[in-house]
């Protein structure tokens, strides 16, 4: 078994940003700045500088923290398509097309929406809602379902 490359320093930072960032204690001290700000208003006569202060803080904050955010999520969201991709995979009668299916464009992946719209459909007018099948094996049976149907009223 192949040893795994540790994270990089600005993996872990990241990480350890953004779970932070996520807790009751960073809004509580994000908040504490704002009412610290607020307070000192009367103090420097609610100046332009005063102003200057609070927005030019937030937008950094802001900027810097859209890229750590996005880092993790790109981790998280390459993690869940293993995981997604392995049950696919170990999947009896499920549809290997569907592995890495992010890796497609969006004209391909709004087609296999289309698939499985109609999938959904034909799955609506069939009263077995325990049948699954694959879009191939619902169209055929819908087909047959049809066919019988109209040789039945003949």
């Amino acid at each position: 078994m192949t040893k795994l490359k540790s994270k990089t320093i600005f993996e872990r930072f990241a990480n350890t940003s953004t779970r932070f960032t996520g807790r009751p204690m960073a809004f509580i001290v994000a908040f504490m700045v704002v009412l610290l700000w607020a307070v000192t208003g009367p103090i420097f006569n609610f100046s332009d500088t005063w102003q200057l202060v609070i927005n030019t803080g937030t937008t950094i904050v802001t900027f810097l923290m859209v890229f750590l955010i996005q880092q993790t999520q790109n981790k998280d969201s390459a993690a869940i398509h293993l995981k997604l991709n392995e049950i696919v995979a170990a999947l009896k009668g499920a549809s290997n097309r569907l592995i890495n299916v992010q890796d497609l464009s969006e004209r391909e992946i709004q087609t296999l929406l289309k698939f499985y719209q109609d999938l959904s459909e034909m799955a609506k007018e069939d009263n077995e809602i325990a049948i699954s099948h694959t879009v191939e094996e619902a169209v055929e049976n819908q087909e047959e379902k049809m066919k019988s149907r109209l040789e039945g009223k003949d």
